[in-house]
Protein backbone atom coordinates (compact mmCIF):
# COMPACT_ATOMS: atom_id res chain seq x y z
CA UNK A 1 0.00 0.00 0.00
CA UNK A 2 1.36 3.41 -1.02
CA UNK A 3 1.48 6.16 1.58
CA UNK A 4 0.79 9.67 0.30
CA UNK A 5 1.36 12.64 2.55
CA UNK A 6 -0.12 16.03 1.68
CA UNK A 7 1.51 19.02 3.34
CA UNK A 8 -0.93 21.93 3.31
CA UNK A 9 -4.67 21.22 3.30
CA UNK A 10 -6.10 24.30 1.65
CA UNK A 11 -8.08 24.20 -1.59
CA UNK A 12 -5.39 22.45 -3.65
CA UNK A 13 -4.15 20.03 -1.01
CA UNK A 14 -7.62 19.00 0.13
CA UNK A 15 -8.80 18.59 -3.49
CA UNK A 16 -5.81 16.35 -4.22
CA UNK A 17 -6.71 14.27 -1.17
CA UNK A 18 -10.35 13.98 -2.22
CA UNK A 19 -9.39 12.99 -5.75
CA UNK A 20 -6.82 10.40 -4.66
CA UNK A 21 -9.13 8.86 -2.07
CA UNK A 22 -11.91 8.57 -4.64
CA UNK A 23 -9.49 6.93 -7.08
CA UNK A 24 -8.30 4.56 -4.34
CA UNK A 25 -11.88 3.60 -3.49
CA UNK A 26 -12.63 2.85 -7.14
CA UNK A 27 -9.43 0.83 -7.60
CA UNK A 28 -9.07 -0.88 -4.24
CA UNK A 29 -11.92 -3.39 -4.34
CA UNK A 30 -9.98 -6.15 -2.60
CA UNK A 31 -7.46 -4.20 -0.52
CA UNK A 32 -6.57 -0.53 0.04
CA UNK A 33 -4.13 0.70 -2.60
CA UNK A 34 -3.04 3.87 -0.81
CA UNK A 35 -3.35 5.80 2.42
CA UNK A 36 -3.58 9.58 2.40
CA UNK A 37 -2.17 11.44 5.38
CA UNK A 38 -2.31 15.20 5.82
CA UNK A 39 -0.68 18.00 7.75
CA UNK A 40 -1.46 21.70 8.03
CA UNK A 41 -0.16 24.34 10.42
CA UNK A 42 -3.78 25.11 11.31
CA UNK A 43 -5.45 22.45 13.44
CA UNK A 44 -8.85 23.79 12.39
CA UNK A 45 -7.95 23.23 8.74
CA UNK A 46 -6.66 19.75 9.55
CA UNK A 47 -9.86 18.83 11.33
CA UNK A 48 -12.01 20.24 8.54
CA UNK A 49 -10.05 18.33 5.88
CA UNK A 50 -10.48 15.13 7.86
CA UNK A 51 -14.22 15.77 8.27
CA UNK A 52 -14.46 16.50 4.55
CA UNK A 53 -12.88 13.14 3.75
CA UNK A 54 -9.80 14.61 2.08
CA UNK A 55 -7.42 12.49 4.18
CA UNK A 56 -7.48 9.17 5.98
CA UNK A 57 -5.59 10.61 8.92
CA UNK A 58 -3.78 13.76 10.01
CA UNK A 59 -0.48 14.20 11.81
CA UNK A 60 0.21 16.54 14.67
CA UNK A 61 3.59 17.73 13.36
CA UNK A 62 5.45 17.98 10.06
CA UNK A 63 8.15 15.33 10.70
CA UNK A 64 5.48 12.74 11.55
CA UNK A 65 3.69 13.47 8.29
CA UNK A 66 6.90 13.04 6.30
CA UNK A 67 8.81 10.11 7.73
CA UNK A 68 6.68 7.20 6.48
CA UNK A 69 5.54 8.62 3.14
CA UNK A 70 6.24 7.13 -0.28
CA UNK A 71 4.97 10.26 -2.03
CA UNK A 72 4.95 13.74 -0.50
CA UNK A 73 2.82 16.47 -2.06
CA UNK A 74 3.64 19.98 -0.88
CA UNK A 75 0.59 22.24 -1.28
CA UNK A 76 1.71 25.21 0.80
CA UNK A 77 2.26 28.85 -0.17
CA UNK A 78 5.50 29.25 -2.14
CA UNK A 79 7.59 30.89 0.56
CA UNK A 80 6.73 28.09 3.02
CA UNK A 81 8.23 25.51 0.65
CA UNK A 82 11.84 26.05 1.66
CA UNK A 83 11.13 25.16 5.29
CA UNK A 84 9.14 22.08 4.24
CA UNK A 85 11.97 20.94 1.98
CA UNK A 86 14.43 21.34 4.86
CA UNK A 87 12.24 19.13 7.03
CA UNK A 88 11.95 16.55 4.24
CA UNK A 89 15.74 16.49 3.91
CA UNK A 90 16.02 15.72 7.63
CA UNK A 91 13.13 13.30 8.17
CA UNK A 92 12.05 11.66 4.89
CA UNK A 93 13.18 8.15 4.00
CA UNK A 94 15.58 7.47 1.16
CA UNK A 95 13.84 7.02 -2.19
CA UNK A 96 10.80 9.12 -1.38
CA UNK A 97 9.20 11.04 -4.25
CA UNK A 98 8.39 14.70 -3.60
CA UNK A 99 6.31 17.07 -5.71
CA UNK A 100 4.68 20.44 -5.15
CA UNK A 101 1.83 22.57 -6.49
CA UNK A 102 3.36 26.05 -6.28
CA UNK A 103 2.55 28.70 -8.88
CA UNK A 104 6.23 29.43 -9.55
CA UNK A 105 8.83 26.80 -10.38
CA UNK A 106 12.37 28.11 -10.95
CA UNK A 107 12.90 29.20 -7.34
CA UNK A 108 11.31 26.01 -6.00
CA UNK A 109 13.57 23.78 -8.10
CA UNK A 110 16.59 25.79 -6.97
CA UNK A 111 15.63 25.19 -3.32
CA UNK A 112 15.14 21.47 -4.01
CA UNK A 113 18.57 21.20 -5.65
CA UNK A 114 20.15 23.04 -2.72
CA UNK A 115 18.43 21.24 0.16
CA UNK A 116 17.48 17.68 -0.81
CA UNK A 117 19.94 14.79 -0.74
CA UNK A 118 20.43 12.68 -3.86
CA UNK A 119 18.23 9.86 -2.53
CA UNK A 120 15.13 12.08 -2.53
CA UNK A 121 13.49 12.63 -5.92
CA UNK A 122 11.86 16.00 -6.55
CA UNK A 123 9.50 16.72 -9.44
CA UNK A 124 8.10 20.24 -9.61
CA UNK A 125 4.41 20.53 -10.38
CA UNK A 126 1.71 23.13 -10.88
CA UNK A 127 -1.96 22.30 -11.51
CA UNK A 128 -3.57 25.03 -13.59
CA UNK A 129 -6.83 24.97 -11.65
CA UNK A 130 -8.23 26.69 -8.61
CA UNK A 131 -10.77 28.96 -6.97
CA UNK A 132 -10.62 31.92 -4.62
CA UNK A 133 -11.98 29.66 -1.86
CA UNK A 134 -9.86 27.61 0.54
CA UNK A 135 -10.53 24.16 2.03
CA UNK A 136 -14.29 24.68 2.01
CA UNK A 137 -14.20 24.81 -1.79
CA UNK A 138 -12.25 21.57 -2.22
CA UNK A 139 -13.63 19.00 -4.65
CA UNK A 140 -12.42 15.73 -6.16
CA UNK A 141 -13.05 17.01 -9.72
CA UNK A 142 -11.09 20.26 -9.34
CA UNK A 143 -8.30 19.07 -11.65
CA UNK A 144 -10.38 17.15 -14.18
CA UNK A 145 -9.10 17.98 -17.69
CA UNK A 146 -6.86 20.73 -16.26
CA UNK A 147 -3.27 21.13 -17.45
CA UNK A 148 -0.72 20.08 -14.81
CA UNK A 149 2.76 21.47 -15.41
CA UNK A 150 5.55 18.97 -14.66
CA UNK A 151 9.15 20.14 -14.09
CA UNK A 152 11.43 17.27 -13.00
CA UNK A 153 14.85 17.96 -11.52
CA UNK A 154 17.75 16.49 -13.49
CA UNK A 155 18.40 13.98 -10.69
CA UNK A 156 14.84 12.64 -10.49
CA UNK A 157 14.53 9.00 -11.52
CA UNK A 158 12.21 7.76 -14.24
CA UNK A 159 10.26 5.82 -11.61
CA UNK A 160 9.77 9.01 -9.60
CA UNK A 161 8.48 10.87 -12.65
CA UNK A 162 6.10 7.99 -13.39
CA UNK A 163 4.83 8.13 -9.81
CA UNK A 164 3.90 11.81 -10.18
CA UNK A 165 2.36 11.16 -13.60
CA UNK A 166 0.30 8.39 -12.00
CA UNK A 167 -1.00 10.82 -9.38
CA UNK A 168 -1.89 13.36 -12.11
CA UNK A 169 -3.69 10.63 -14.06
CA UNK A 170 -5.63 9.57 -10.96
CA UNK A 171 -6.79 13.17 -10.60
CA UNK A 172 -7.85 13.16 -14.29
CA UNK A 173 -5.56 16.06 -15.19
CA UNK A 174 -3.38 16.43 -18.28
CA UNK A 175 0.42 16.52 -17.66
CA UNK A 176 2.58 19.00 -19.58
CA UNK A 177 6.37 18.77 -19.31
CA UNK A 178 7.86 22.25 -19.35
CA UNK A 179 11.10 24.00 -18.39
CA UNK A 180 10.80 25.80 -15.06
CA UNK A 181 11.91 29.19 -16.41
CA UNK A 182 9.55 28.96 -19.38
CA UNK A 183 6.75 28.02 -16.99
CA UNK A 184 7.35 31.08 -14.84
CA UNK A 185 7.36 33.40 -17.85
CA UNK A 186 4.15 31.93 -19.22
CA UNK A 187 2.16 31.88 -15.97
CA UNK A 188 3.23 35.44 -15.23
CA UNK A 189 1.17 36.35 -18.31
CA UNK A 190 -1.89 34.13 -17.95
CA UNK A 191 -2.14 33.80 -14.16
CA UNK A 192 -0.15 36.40 -12.25
CA UNK A 193 -0.95 39.39 -14.49
CA UNK A 194 -4.74 38.74 -14.32
CA UNK A 195 -4.42 38.57 -10.55
CA UNK A 196 -2.73 41.96 -10.41
CA UNK A 197 -5.21 43.51 -12.85
CA UNK A 198 -8.06 42.27 -10.67
CA UNK A 199 -6.42 43.69 -7.55
CA UNK A 200 -5.74 47.03 -9.28
CA UNK A 201 -9.36 47.28 -10.45
CA UNK A 202 -10.69 46.62 -6.97
CA UNK A 203 -8.29 49.07 -5.33
CA UNK A 204 -8.99 51.79 -7.91
CA UNK A 205 -12.77 51.78 -7.68
CA UNK A 206 -12.82 51.18 -3.93
CA UNK A 207 -10.79 54.34 -3.29
CA UNK A 208 -13.23 56.55 -5.19
CA UNK A 209 -15.43 58.74 -2.99
CA UNK A 210 -18.51 57.57 -4.93
CA UNK A 211 -17.83 53.85 -4.42
CA UNK A 212 -20.90 53.38 -2.20
CA UNK A 213 -23.10 54.46 -5.09
CA UNK A 214 -20.97 52.95 -7.86
CA UNK A 215 -21.23 49.45 -6.45
CA UNK A 216 -25.02 49.52 -6.71
CA UNK A 217 -24.59 49.42 -10.50
CA UNK A 218 -22.04 46.60 -10.56
CA UNK A 219 -22.97 43.44 -12.41
CA UNK A 220 -21.40 40.35 -13.98
CA UNK A 221 -18.62 42.17 -15.81
CA UNK A 222 -17.25 43.73 -12.64
CA UNK A 223 -17.81 40.48 -10.75
CA UNK A 224 -15.86 38.44 -13.29
CA UNK A 225 -12.90 40.80 -13.58
CA UNK A 226 -12.65 41.45 -9.83
CA UNK A 227 -12.98 37.78 -8.78
CA UNK A 228 -9.26 37.13 -8.40
CA UNK A 229 -8.94 40.04 -5.96
CA UNK A 230 -10.71 37.75 -3.48
CA UNK A 231 -7.78 35.30 -3.40
CA UNK A 232 -5.21 34.71 -0.68
CA UNK A 233 -3.03 37.80 0.00
CA UNK A 234 -0.26 35.55 1.33
CA UNK A 235 -0.26 33.40 -1.81
CA UNK A 236 -0.22 36.46 -4.06
CA UNK A 237 2.65 38.00 -2.08
CA UNK A 238 4.67 34.80 -2.38
CA UNK A 239 4.05 34.60 -6.13
CA UNK A 240 5.33 38.15 -6.60
CA UNK A 241 8.35 37.48 -4.40
CA UNK A 242 9.43 34.41 -6.40
CA UNK A 243 8.60 35.57 -9.95
CA UNK A 244 9.51 39.26 -9.86
CA UNK A 245 11.24 39.74 -13.22
CA UNK A 246 8.59 37.96 -15.27
CA UNK A 247 5.71 39.73 -13.55
CA UNK A 248 7.31 43.16 -13.91
CA UNK A 249 7.89 42.53 -17.64
CA UNK A 250 4.22 41.67 -18.26
CA UNK A 251 2.95 44.53 -16.07
CA UNK A 252 5.13 46.99 -18.00
CA UNK A 253 3.75 45.69 -21.31
CA UNK A 254 0.19 46.04 -20.02
CA UNK A 255 0.79 49.57 -18.74
CA UNK A 256 2.10 50.52 -22.19
CA UNK A 257 -0.98 49.10 -23.90
CA UNK A 258 -3.34 50.77 -21.42
CA UNK A 259 -1.52 54.06 -22.03
CA UNK A 260 -1.98 53.56 -25.78
CA UNK A 261 -5.72 52.93 -25.37
CA UNK A 262 -6.00 55.87 -22.98
CA UNK A 263 -4.34 58.19 -25.51
CA UNK A 264 -6.67 57.06 -28.28
CA UNK A 265 -9.71 57.72 -26.08
CA UNK A 266 -8.38 61.09 -24.94
CA UNK A 267 -7.72 62.25 -28.50
CA UNK A 268 -11.35 61.60 -29.41
CA UNK A 269 -11.00 62.12 -33.17
CA UNK A 270 -12.74 60.04 -35.80
CA UNK A 271 -9.38 58.55 -36.75
CA UNK A 272 -8.42 57.55 -33.20
CA UNK A 273 -11.89 56.16 -32.54
CA UNK A 274 -11.52 53.93 -35.59
CA UNK A 275 -8.08 52.85 -34.36
CA UNK A 276 -9.66 52.09 -31.00
CA UNK A 277 -12.39 50.03 -32.64
CA UNK A 278 -9.72 48.05 -34.51
CA UNK A 279 -7.92 47.40 -31.20
CA UNK A 280 -11.14 46.09 -29.67
CA UNK A 281 -11.72 43.89 -32.71
CA UNK A 282 -8.20 42.50 -32.50
CA UNK A 283 -8.67 41.66 -28.81
CA UNK A 284 -12.03 40.04 -29.52
CA UNK A 285 -10.57 37.90 -32.30
CA UNK A 286 -7.60 36.91 -30.16
CA UNK A 287 -9.92 35.78 -27.39
CA UNK A 288 -12.10 33.82 -29.80
CA UNK A 289 -8.97 32.06 -31.07
CA UNK A 290 -7.96 31.21 -27.49
CA UNK A 291 -11.41 29.98 -26.49
CA UNK A 292 -11.53 27.60 -29.44
CA UNK A 293 -8.00 26.22 -28.99
CA UNK A 294 -8.04 22.42 -28.97
CA UNK A 295 -5.95 20.23 -26.72
CA UNK A 296 -6.88 17.25 -28.84
CA UNK A 297 -9.15 16.90 -31.84
CA UNK A 298 -12.65 17.84 -30.73
CA UNK A 299 -11.60 18.75 -27.17
CA UNK A 300 -11.06 22.40 -26.31
CA UNK A 301 -8.56 23.59 -23.73
CA UNK A 302 -11.24 25.85 -22.26
CA UNK A 303 -14.75 24.78 -21.34
CA UNK A 304 -16.46 27.70 -23.03
CA UNK A 305 -19.23 26.22 -25.11
CA UNK A 306 -21.57 28.91 -23.80
CA UNK A 307 -19.30 31.51 -25.40
CA UNK A 308 -19.77 30.05 -28.86
CA UNK A 309 -23.31 31.10 -29.86
CA UNK A 310 -24.56 30.85 -33.43
CA UNK A 311 -24.23 34.62 -33.90
CA UNK A 312 -21.56 37.23 -33.15
CA UNK A 313 -21.00 39.22 -29.96
CA UNK A 314 -22.15 42.35 -31.79
CA UNK A 315 -25.38 40.59 -32.73
CA UNK A 316 -25.79 39.49 -29.10
CA UNK A 317 -25.45 43.07 -27.82
CA UNK A 318 -27.85 44.35 -30.47
CA UNK A 319 -30.37 41.69 -29.56
CA UNK A 320 -29.95 42.47 -25.87
CA UNK A 321 -30.46 46.21 -26.28
CA UNK A 322 -32.97 46.39 -29.11
CA UNK A 323 -34.58 42.97 -29.38
CA UNK A 324 -35.53 42.16 -32.97
CA UNK A 325 -36.03 45.80 -33.97
CA UNK A 326 -32.70 46.07 -35.79
CA UNK A 327 -32.18 42.40 -36.56
CA UNK A 328 -30.36 41.91 -39.84
CA UNK A 329 -32.10 40.24 -42.73
CA UNK A 330 -30.83 36.71 -43.50
CA UNK A 331 -28.13 36.77 -46.17
CA UNK A 332 -28.46 34.87 -49.41
CA UNK A 333 -26.15 32.01 -50.24
CA UNK A 334 -24.15 34.28 -52.59
CA UNK A 335 -23.76 36.94 -49.87
CA UNK A 336 -22.67 34.32 -47.33
CA UNK A 337 -20.02 33.02 -49.72
CA UNK A 338 -18.76 36.56 -50.37
CA UNK A 339 -18.57 37.25 -46.61
CA UNK A 340 -16.64 34.03 -46.06
CA UNK A 341 -14.10 34.97 -48.72
CA UNK A 342 -13.70 38.44 -47.22
CA UNK A 343 -13.00 36.98 -43.79
CA UNK A 344 -10.53 34.52 -45.27
CA UNK A 345 -8.69 37.33 -47.08
CA UNK A 346 -8.61 39.66 -44.06
CA UNK A 347 -5.04 40.19 -42.76
CA UNK A 348 -4.25 39.05 -39.25
CA UNK A 349 -4.25 42.08 -36.98
CA UNK A 350 -2.23 40.37 -34.28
Amino acid sequence: MQRVSIIGLGLIGASIGLGLRRWATNNGKRAPVLEVAGFDVSLDVQNYAKKLGAVDRTEWNLPSAIERADLIVIATPVLALREVLQSIAEHARDGVVVTDTASTKAQVLAWAAELLPSGIHFIGGHPMAGKTQSTEGAEADLFKNATWAVCPTVSASDDAVQTVLGMISALEAEPLFIDAHEHDGYVAAISHLPMLLSVALMRTVRKDSQWRDIRQLSSTGFRDVSRLAGGSPEMYRDICATNRDNIVRWVDATIADLQHLRDLIAAGTDETMETLRAAFESARDARADWVTTERRAGEMVQRAEEELPPFSMGDQMQQLLFGSLFRRKPRTGREQARGTNQRRDRPDRE
